[in-house]
C-alpha cells in the first residue's frame, strides 16, 4: 500500500521551525536529512526551481539551524538558489512548491518574507560583507549574536568576497565563514585524512596551543618568525587553509558536508570559539539523486515534471536568443581568429556551450567575476583582440566602472552581449535587466541596439563586432518570433531605424523585441510603427520627420521608464524646442515580483491591449 505524503515525510512534517528539530536525536536527524532531500526532490518534481545545489546543502542547512540560534543568529545564504532547505526549515514548508509561481515564494532569500532570511542573496559573494557589517552594528545587548556566511556554488570566486575577508580578517570579530564547496574535481578530498585534520583543528586542544604557543614565543621574535614560516609552509603543504591564515581566519576543514555527526560537533566547536573563522565544507551538487549527480550542469535547475514524466524530446524551429548568440559566436571565431569569449560564471545560461566545446582556447570563463571579466577584455583589446563579452543585464550592473573607466574612457574594441534584458519572469526582481538601457546610453563613445527579432539579433551582433569601439546589443530572455536567419549577413547602418507600418496621427516607436505588440497595436489604432533599433546613436532624423505628420509620438521598451530610450526621445524633442505629445512606456518604477513574462508585461500596459489603452 502506497503511503501518503503525510506518512511518508512524517519527521519532516513536525519540524515547523528550527526550534523543532533542535531537541531531536543524532540518529533523528539523520532521518530529517533523507526526508527533507526527498521532500525537495517532489516539490522541485512538481514546480520547478534551483536543484542541485540545494539537494547537495541539505545536511548543512539542517546542522547550522541545530546549532545556532536563528533567527537570533543571523544566516545568509550565498549563493541565495541554494537556500530552498532553509526555507522549508524555517515555516514554508508547506508553501515550497509555489516557488518562483506567481505569488508565490522567492528563489532567493527575502527579508521581507521571512525573518530567517537576514540578507537578500539573489546575487553572489555579498554575504561577508553583510554578516561583518551586521556583527559591527550589534549593541552590548547582543554581543553573544553569531552572523553566519554560508557561501558557495562559486560565490567566492567573486572578487568582493576576498574584499570582506580581507577587511573582517583585521576587526577580530566573531564572525564565521562557511565554504559550502561542492565542486565535483575536490570531493577526492574527503577521506579519513580529512577527516583527521578537522578533528584536530576544530578541538580546544589545538586552539589551546596555538593560542598558548604564540604568547610562551612573542618576546623570541626572531624564533617566533621562524616558527610561523614553518608551520604555515608545512600546513599548506597539507591543507588548503593557509590563505585563510593569512588573511586573520582561523581555518577549520575539509569537512565532509553529508556527515551530519561531524558537521554539528564541528559547528558546535566553533560556535564557543572568539574571532573570525572559515570553516571549509565539501559537499556534492545533487547529492541523493544520481541523474544530478552524474550531471550537475544540467540539474542546476529543473521544470516541472521533471522526475516524474519521462524526459521528451521536442524538436522546434524557434532558437532562443542565447542560441542566436551561440550561433553568432561560432560563425565569426571561425572568420576571425582574433575573436575572444568571455562570460562571468555564465556559460550555459549565455548560450557559449558550443563555442567552449569548438574554440577551447579562445573562451574564457572568469567564474563570478564580473568587475575582472571587463578588464581582463580591455586588456585584450589593448593588444588588437577582438573580446567578446557574454553577460546578464542584471550582472553588468556590478561592472559600471570598469565599463565607463577601462573600456568607454579608453574607446576599448570591446562588443557586448547582454542576455536576460528586461523581464526575466520567474527569477524575479534579483534577474531582471530593468536598467541597462538607462545605465549605458549615458556612456559616451558606446553604441546601443536592441533586435526585434533573431534574424535582427544576429546582424546586430555582427554591427557591433566590426564597429571600432565599444558596443553593446541587449536581448531578452527566451525564444523570439520565429525569424530565419538570413544566410547572407548585412551589417546595420549605425543609428538608422526603418518604419515598419505606415499610419496617421499616431507614431509608435518600439526598442527592442516589443515590436510584435506595438505592431498589433499599430493596426488597431491605424497608427505608424517604426523598429527603431538604436537607441545609442538615436535616428534623429526619422523623428523630426514623424514630428511633422504625427500628433503624438509613443515610445515603447522593455526598460525602467527613467533614462530610458523614451528619454532619449524626449532630450531629442527638447533640444529642437519640438512641441508634440509624448507618450513613454516602460516598465514602472518599482521592483516586480516574479511570475510568468506575458502576465507582467500585461501588467506593465506593454502587450497590445495595454498600448492601445494608454494611447487612448
Amino acid at each position: 500500500m502506497m503511503k501518503t505524503q503525510h506518512e511518508k515525510f512524517e519527521l519532516l512534517k513536525k519540524i515547523n521551525s528550527p526550534k523543532d528539530l533542535r531537541h531531536l536525536s543524532e540518529e533523528a536527524l539523520i532521518k530529517l536529512a533523507r526526508e527533507l532531500r526527498e521532500f525537495l526532490i517532489e516539490s522541485l518534481d512538481r514546480c520547478g526551481g534551483h536543484f542541485g545545489a540545494n539537494l547537495g546543502a541539505v545536511e548543512l542547512t539542517i546542522a547550522l539551524h541545530f546549532v545556532f540560534n536563528t533567527p537570533y543568529d543571523r544566516l545568509i545564504w550565498d549563493v541565495g538558489h541554494q537556500a530552498y532547505p532553509h526555507k522549508i526549515l524555517t515555516e514554508r514548508r508547506d508553501r515550497i512548491h509555489t516557488i518562483k509561481q506567481p505569488e508565490g515564494l522567492a528563489p532567493f532569500p527575502c527579508r521581507k518574507e521571512s525573518e530567517y532570511d537576514a540578507f537578500g542573496t539573489g546575487h553572489s559573494s555579498t554575504s561577508i560583507s553583510a554578516a561583518l557589517g551586521m556583527l559591527l552594528a550589534q549593541d552590548e545587548n547582543h554581543r553573544d549574536r553569531r552572523a553566519i556566511a554560508v557561501i558557495g556554488d562559486g560565490g567566492l570566486t567573486g572578487g568582493m568576497a576576498f574584499e570582506a575577508l580581507n577587511h573582517a580578517g583585521s576587526l577580530d570579530k566573531n564572525l564565521i565563514v562557511i565554504l559550502n564547496d561542492n565542486d565535483m574535481s575536490i570531493s577526492k578530498n574527503v577521506g579519513a585524512l580529512t577527516h583527521y585534520f578537522a578533528r584536530i583543528l576544530s578541538s580546544k586542544t589545538y586552539s589551546s596551543l596555538r593560542a598558548h604557543g604564540r604568547r610562551a614565543l612573542e618576546n623570541l621574535p626572531k624564533l617566533t618568525k621562524l616558527v610561523e614560516r614553518t608551520k604555515l609552509h608545512v600546513k599548506g603543504m597539507v591543507l588548503p587553509g593557509t590563505l585563510f591564515e593569512e588573511l586573520g581566519f582561523h581555518y577549520t576543514g575539509p569537512i565532509d558536508g553529508h556527515h551530519l555527526p561531524e558537521l554539528i560537533s564541528t559547528l558546535t566547536e566553533i560556535k564557543k570559539r572568539q574571532g573570525p573563522q572559515f570553516i571549509h565544507v565539501i559537499t556534492r551538487k545533487g547529492k541523493g539523486y544520481k541523474p544530478a549527480e552524474e550531471n550537475p550542469i544540467e540539474y542546476h535547475a529543473v521544470s516541472p515534471g521533471f522526475h516524474s514524466q519521462a524526459k521528451q524530446t521536442v524538436s522546434s524551429q524557434t532558437l532562443t536568443y542565447s542560441q542566436v548568440f551561440g550561433k553568432w559566436l561560432c560563425d565569426m571565431a571561425e572568420k576571425d581568429e582574433r575573436l575572444i569569449g568571455i562570460t562571468p560564471a555564465m556559460s550555459e545560461g549565455s548560450g557559449m556551450q558550443d563555442f567552449e566545446k569548438k574554440f577551447p582556447k579562445k573562451f574564457y570563463d572568469v567564474g563570478i567575476a564580473e568587475q575582472h571579466a571587463l578588464t581582463f577584455a580591455a586588456g585584450l583589446a589593448c593588444e588588437n583582440k577582438k573580446p567578446v563579452i557574454g553577460i546578464y543585464s542584471t550582472f553588468l550592473q556590478r561592472a559600471y566602472d570598469q565599463l565607463i573607466h577601462d573600456i568607454a574612457l579608453q574607446n576599448l574594441d570591446v562588443t557586448f552581449a547582454i542576455d536576460r534584458a528586461g523581464l526575466v519572469g520567474s527569477d524575479g526582481p534579483t534577474h531582471a535587466g530593468s536598467f541597462d538601457l538607462s545605465f549605458l546610453r549615458c556612456i559616451p563613445n558606446i553604441i546601443l541596439m536592441a533586435p526585434a527579432d533573431e534574424n535582427e539579433c544576429y546582424q546586430m551582433l555582427t554591427t557591433a563586432y566590426h564597429y571600432a569601439g565599444p558596443a553593446a546589443v541587449r536581448y531578452p530572455r527566451g525564444a523570439g518570433t520565429g525569424s530565419i536567419i538570413e544566410k547572407e549577413v548585412k551589417k546595420l547602418t549605425i543609428g538608422k531605424a526603418e518604419i515598419c507600418r505606415q499610419g496617421e496621427k499616431i507614431a509608435l516607436l518600439s526598442f527592442g523585441s516589443l515590436l510584435q505588440n506595438a505592431l498589433k497595436a499599430g493596426g488597431k489604432l491605424n497608427a505608424t510603427v517604426c523598429n527603431m533599433r538604436f537607441i545609442k546613436p538615436l535616428d534623429e532624423t526619422l523623428i523630426l520627420e514623424l514630428v511633422k505628420t504625427h500628433e503624438l509620438l509613443v515610445t515603447i521598451e522593455e526598460n525602467a521608464v527613467q533614462g530610458g530610450a523614451g528619454s532619449a526621445v524626449n532630450e531629442c524633442l527638447a533640444r529642437h524646442h519640438l512641441p508634440i505629445k509624448i507618450l513613454n512606456l516602460g516598465l514602472p518604477d518599482i521592483f516586480l515580483e516574479h511570475g510568468k513574462v506575458e502576465n507582467m508585461l500585461a501588467q506593465c500596459g506593454l502587450d497590445a491591449e495595454g498600448i492601445i489603452a494608454a494611447v487612448k
